[in-house]
């Protein structure tokens, strides 16, 4: 019953926070302490502090700190990116490169031993791609850029399992399309992502013709896929790009908007493997639906080709209903899962009259009274990926070179590039709070204080050495203010003082320092954001 009760207590801490109405400031101050500033932004931009940053920004001042990472060109990652180059090369390669080294299915050997090996060669991408992603995470000194790189690929989500040419698709998605315009114009990420042959063939476009009878640029010559029977008008992306990438579910479109934004897509397609540059974007003339459109009361003459496509996504970068629908959900990820109606009416301003400039959007939501607000304050429920990366940078962990950790994330719930709705994962903290899930991160906690997750060493934290010889209470002191901001609940000074979490039907392996640390990363505190 003490555990179920725990349990309970540990739910309310973590998900009734995250899901707490926040209301605007009285006024145009901040209500957080100097430290408390300190650490909402590095839990909320970055991937969680690691030692010495929380110092260090101190004495360089929030501002300027949130102003250095709105401007990471500016900042040195050379170190990363060429641990990321070093170790997963396919995070850098071509999908013809990686189509050359990891052969296709119809390439593979016709013994089915043979077929098995070149499949898990295959997912040697995905997972190499996986890793890069933790990898930066962890290391990245651009720490906001690594944020919106994770928001955008999972607003405009891709599922790596869904078979064919993904695989080889993702690292340029992940490269070329997502992470130039992170903070770039939300036009030109919106482009990049509708001429991504990864987002073509997630969402099916790659195979949308002209329904039979409506007016196309020319004769069909055996347009891709035309042997095997794909025929038609294909909705998926049409679809999506106004109720997930845009205007959202009440955005004010209709069916009809579905279908005409889908004809004007007509067309725009992958090069396939006998075509120059194979996997790259191509426009098909001859299955595009050339007929007049009417999109969002916008009429689209006739005979346009693939300007049709342009023109709709000129059309839905600048609704109304797409500034509100990209500025809550920035303020979601930023603030809380309520986010004040006050704010996301001045990030939805931001984006209308900066035409879609993602950075000034963001500067609005992160410089705000209610980012800095008491309401706000650990009020964000991490995910998989934020609660592992967060672990690893608040122990000092370097990178892990091996795939193993990214699997420590999926197995957690959260496989990276691997939810297979466009939806993508949830932004809110009641999706990812149960029993099961609190008991899992508990246990990750104890894996890296015990030096089982790779790259982390106990040994190596810089408060080891000091906090080895001192007395329990001090340790505990220690650690809470290390790794919690210096602020735990009763329940949880309770727990790192005795070593027993009555969640654990066991008691922990580690004594010492590893337990208090290990109950500490696993604790409510550090759960949240």
């Amino acid at each position: 019953m003490r555990a179920q009760g725990l349990a309970a207590a540990c739910l309310c801490l973590l998900v009734g926070c995250a899901n707490a109405q926040l209301t605007p400031t009285p006024d145009s101050g901040r209500e957080l302490t100097a430290d408390q500033q300190v650490y909402q932004a590095l839990t909320r931009l970055s991937f969680g502090p690691r030692p010495g940053d929380v110092a260090r920004v101190r004495t360089m001042g929030v501002d300027r700190w949130i102003e250095s990472q709105l401007a990471p060109d500016r900042i040195d990652d050379r170190a990363t990116d060429d641990f990321v180059v070093a170790h997963f090369p396919v995070a850098a390669e071509s999908p013809a490169q990686l189509e050359g080294e990891f052969p296709a299915p119809g390439k593979a050997a016709a013994d089915t031993a043979l077929r098995k090996q070149e499949a898990m060669k295959r997912r040697q991408i995905t997972e190499g791609l996986q890793s890069a992603k933790v990898a930066r995470a962890v290391m990245s000194d651009r720490q906001l850029q690594e944020v919106m790189v994770d928001f955008w690929e999972n607003h405009f989500n891709i599922f790596a399992g869904k078979g064919g040419p993904e695989q080889y698709l993702l690292p340029d998605y992940d490269r070329s399309t997502i992470r130039p315009y992170a903070l770039g114009r939300f036009r030109d990420l919106l482009g990049a992502v509708a001429h991504s042959p990864a987002m073509l063939f997630y969402l099916d476009n790659w195979e949308s013709v002209a329904d039979s009878g409506e007016p196309t640029l020319g004769p069909i010559r055996r347009p891709f896929r035309a042997q095997r029977g794909a025929r038609g008008l294909n909705e998926n992306y049409g679809r999506e790009l106004l109720e997930l990438h845009t205007l959202g579910v009440d955005g004010g479109y209709t069916q009809k908007d579905v279908i005409e934004v889908a004809r004007a897509l007509t067309g725009w397609s992958i090069a396939g493997p006998r075509q120059p540059n194979p996997g790259t974007f191509v426009f098909r003339p001859a299955v595009h639906d050339a007929g007049v459109k009417r999109v969002l009361g916008h009429m689209i003459p006739a005979g346009g080709g693939e300007q049709d496509g342009e023109t709709v996504l000129d059309i839905v970068a600048r609704h109304p209903s797409t500034a509100r629908f990209i500025a809550r959900k920035l303020c979601i990820r930023f603030v809380s899962d309520s986010p004040p109606p006050a704010l996301v009416d001045r990030a939805a301003s931001t984006f209308t009259r900066t035409d879609g400039d993602i950075r000034e959007v963001v500067r609005t939501i992160i410089t705000s009274p209610e980012f800095f607000s008491r309401a706000a304050y650990r009020s964000k429920v991490k995910t998989p990926f934020e609660v592992v990366t967060s672990a690893l940078r608040a122990l000092g962990a370097e990178a892990d070179s091996t795939p193993r950790t990214a699997q420590v994330v999926a197995r957690l719930g959260e496989p990276l590039y691997g939810h297979q709705a466009p939806n993508g994962y949830a932004e809110t903290g009641e999706s990812w709070m149960n029993t099961g899930a609190i008991l899992a991160r508990i246990n990750f906690g104890l894996a890296v204080a015990a030096d089982r997750v790779p790259g982390a060493s106990l040994g190596r934290w810089p408060l080891a050495a000091q906090l080895a010889s001192a007395s329990r209470e001090a340790q505990v002191d220690g650690v809470v203010t290390a790794l919690l901001d210096g602020d735990a609940s009763p329940d949880t000074h309770r727990i790192l003082l005795t070593g027993l979490n009555p969640m654990l039907t066991e008691a922990p392996s580690q004594t010492g320092l590893a337990k208090i640390v290990g109950l500490a990363l696993g604790a409510p505190e550090f759960q949240r954001r």
